[in-house]
């Protein structure tokens, strides 16, 4: 594969900074290791386009997916100038389409995110339950009975809430995986088999 890598554009300047930023993130976020700034132009091998019609993704993340295979990559660098005719036909609603698809395809981290951040603000409330509840019972007289136990009431419940869609999200999480039937490896060759 010969990979066609933007490393210059003629774009607004707030774009490319906002693109260097999407690839940023989600190159931390991804399981794989991805191309940053690979728009999927560039030439492919007959093996590669049968291995990715193989796949039948419906809706693919074409640049993650390409990554994903694994076969041996060349990386072209190139300038994209200033477009001369028309306008693009990407506009905010189809990049951040494409931005989630890249996330979610390639990315187990807020399913995770959510699970965690679920549990820990269920602890915190339960810490600041216990805190009330010993300050209530040292100064009984001075506190005002019922707001906190429903503050920490509500937070609790919901950093339950939190956990739980947290875990269903991990279940689906594995029900994607499953679904995409992307190949556990990619044999290059064989050898005495």
């Amino acid at each position: 594969m010969v990979l066609a890598v933007k490393a210059q554009s003629s774009e607004t300047p707030l774009m490319w900074i906002v693109r260097k930023a999407f690839y940023e993130f989600i190159s931390r976020l991804s399981d794989i290791e991805l191309t940053k700034n690979h728009t999927g132009f560039g030439l492919y091998d007959q093996v590669v386009i049968q291995k990715l019609r193989e796949i039948g993704d419906p809706y693919p993340y074409f640049r993650g997916l390409i990554s994903d295979l694994g076969y041996d990559s060349v990386k072209v660098p190139y300038h994209q100038p200033v477009r001369k005719r028309g306008i693009t036909k990407n506009n905010f609603y189809t990049l951040y389409d494409m931005a989630m698809l890249g996330i979610t395809n390639h990315s187990k981290v807020p399913l995770r995110l959510a699970t965690m951040t679920g549990f820990a603000m269920a602890f915190l409330s339960f810490l600041v339950a216990l805190g009330y509840l010993v300050y209530k019972l040292i100064y009984w007289d001075r506190f005002t009975v019922g707001t906190a136990p429903v503050a920490i009431g509500l937070f609790f419940f919901a950093s339950v809430q939190l956990f739980f869609i947290g875990i269903i999200g991990e279940y689906i999480g594995s029900i994607h995986t499953q679904v995409m039937k992307r190949p556990l490896v990619v044999e290059k060759e064989r050898i005495n088999c």
